[in-house]
């Protein structure tokens, strides 16, 4: 594919509207949240970074300790004026999974959402928590 030269002022319009708001477009729709993982003495903390969202757009599914977390938010709006019709719409979605480690108590992990941060507590085992200090020493 070539790329020509824009003959006029209003092409460079119709060029920069498809430039950005479509590769925005794109980019929303297969982009992952950012995930932060907190290591606490009682438990982890996975919080995801997902603004805009509502606590029922969320699917959180765990199978064979794997904690998958998705979302699918379908949005359409319509405009119309005088001498215009504009109807937009919006498809977006993501998944992400994490391996949990055993010393997860799975039946008693937790999840929150607020202020566009989705926060999933997941517990540690009572066993797990145990603070064992030894020295080995070195033969």
């Amino acid at each position: 594919m070539i790329r020509w030269s824009k003959p006029n002022a209003l092409s460079d319009v119709f060029q920069n509207f498809f430039d950005n708001d479509f590769t925005d477009m794109f980019n929303r729709r297969f982009s992952d949240p950012a995930a932060n993982i907190l290591d606490n003495p009682d438990a982890f903390q996975l919080e995801l970074a997902a603004p805009g969202m509502e606590k029922n757009d969320f699917k959180i599914h765990l199978e064979n300790n794997v904690l998958t977390i998705s979302s699918e938010v379908q949005d359409e709006k319509t405009e119309e004026g005088k001498n215009y019709t504009r109807k937009e719409f919006h498809y977006g979605y993501f998944t992400r999974s994490f391996t949990l480690p055993k010393s997860i108590d799975l039946d008693k992990i937790k999840a929150d959402y607020d202020n566009g941060i989705l926060k999933v507590l997941l517990p540690k085992k009572e066993e797990s928590r145990l603070d064992v200090k030894k020295e080995i020493k070195i033969s």
